[in-house]
């Protein structure tokens, strides 16, 4: 694999301008030409259905870890959107007998892979470095004081480009993240339904936050489209089976060997969330939100999941809480807001709707409560809402289309972003 990496062969001159304008520079809460995601998955009783513990197997764990920067490229005649730095970072601990097993693997697609050994654990192929190290006790769990469940072991295999500066605050990112602990999911109250938003113009202004609802509405991939790339959770096509179990197994991690095999190919599916991000335009969703907020009935910069900047481009402005460095990222709740609208967020893991309830807000969702996976609904309930929160069980175009109609607010038809 060559880098750059070409993601969109050619760009037009608007296409130039939102790159400029949105993605490159700094100044931003977080860095936008970044792509990044982490995985981890362990094995616990809270987590058994998903992660296979029992008393007889558990301890297994394993980790991804990836960071990309795109650029805009212009040796060519036109400008092309390039992938120019990637770091991929594996790491999986289980019985030796497997790792042992695993590492034999590797040793043989590096072979027919075609790639040049360096030294005992460096391996190169075109702009690509590749380490592969086997530890007894990995030093982050030394580091960390966790013991190694006696018969196991772990395998490091890391991807990087020639470039690529892996500084301290990159390398210890999941493992930050890891010794957050599971997540506990939300109990769920007892929420009010409700046909529309009737009720959210009694507490105005409100305050928004989006998940991927709105960016699935625009065509952009749900999150599941990752775990499929990264090879971290097991799909089927049975969808009465929606435990969706934990890849912890070598043996059914298929993502170093693609990488290994040939990481070219496997760079068209690694790029593609952002690229479609990237083409992606905003809805009428977010143009009626610009509308509220232009109107002042939408308050303070939307609270945003998504690395689309699709509501940014709409005109609005943006606070990133989907943070792996922050834990519980700090919120910029606006002091006049009465009200959080939640527009296609499943799961409130930043714990935005639960401090929104402590400052006195009420909190509204407009989701559809499900989902198509295979070319069949499957119910997906929110997971968090609490007594005294209301659900419009709906898309958001309408739902917003029509908040706009009640409240007199022109939502005039999508224009060139601002």
């Amino acid at each position: 694999m060559f880098l750059p990496y070409p993601v969109i062969e050619q760009l037009d001159d608007s296409q130039v301008t939102i790159w400029e304008k949105h993605f490159a520079g700094a100044g931003h809460e977080r860095p936008r030409a970044i792509e990044e995601g982490i995985w981890r998955r362990t094995q616990d009783p809270a987590n058994a259905q998903q992660s296979g513990w029992t008393e007889d197997d558990n301890g297994r764990r394993r980790i991804v870890h990836y960071r990309y920067r795109y650029d805009l490229d212009y040796t060519f005649p036109v400008p092309r959107l390039v992938l120019a730095e990637l770091y991929l970072y594996t790491s999986v601990l289980g019985p030796k007998a497997e790792i042992e097993e695993y590492r034999d693997n590797v040793a043989s697609w590096l072979a027919e892979g075609g790639w040049r050994q360096i030294d005992d654990a460096l391996w190169s192929k075109g702009d690509l470095r590749v380490s592969v190290v086997r530890y007894d006790t990995h030093p982050q769990d030394e580091r960390a004081s966790r013991e190694t469940p006696t018969g196991f072991c772990s395998l490091d295999v890391v991807f990087v480009s020639e470039d690529f500066e892996v500084t301290r605050n990159v390398r210890q990112m999941p493992w930050n993240v890891l010794a957050g602990g599971i997540r506990i999911k939300d109990e769920r109250g007892n929420p009010a339904y409700a046909e529309d938003l009737s009720e959210l113009t009694k507490y105005l202004p409100f305050q928004v936050e989006i998940g991927c609802g709105t960016s699935v509405e625009a065509g952009v991939p749900p999150l599941h489209f990752l775990h499929q790339v990264y090879r971290v959770t097991e799909r089927t096509d049975n969808v009465m089976k929606q435990t969706h179990p934990f890849v912890l197994s070598p043996q059914k991690d298929t993502l170093v060997r693609e990488m290994l095999l040939d990481a070219t190919a496997k760079a068209a599916d690694l790029v593609e969330m952002f690229r479609v991000s990237f083409l992606a335009e905003p809805t009428a969703a977010h143009y009626a939100l610009r509308s509220l907020h232009r109107a002042g009935h939408f308050v303070g910069p939307v609270l945003q999941h998504n690395f689309d900047l699709l509501a940014a481009r709409a005109g609005l402005p943006e606070h990133f809480v989907r943070r792996y460095d922050q834990k519980i990222p700090p919120v910029p709740f606006h002091p006049e807001a009465k009200a959080l609208l939640v527009v296609g967020l499943h799961a409130d893991r930043r714990s935005v709707q639960k401090r929104a309830r402590e400052h006195g807000m009420k909190v509204f969702y407009v989701d559809t409560e499900g989902l198509e996976e295979f070319g069949t609904y499957m119910p997906y309930p929110l997971e968090g809402p609490q007594d005294g929160d209301v659900i419009v069980k709906a898309t958001a175009i309408p739902t917003l289309a029509e908040l706009c109609r009640q409240l007199g607010v022109d939502t005039p038809a999508p224009i060139q972003a601002a």
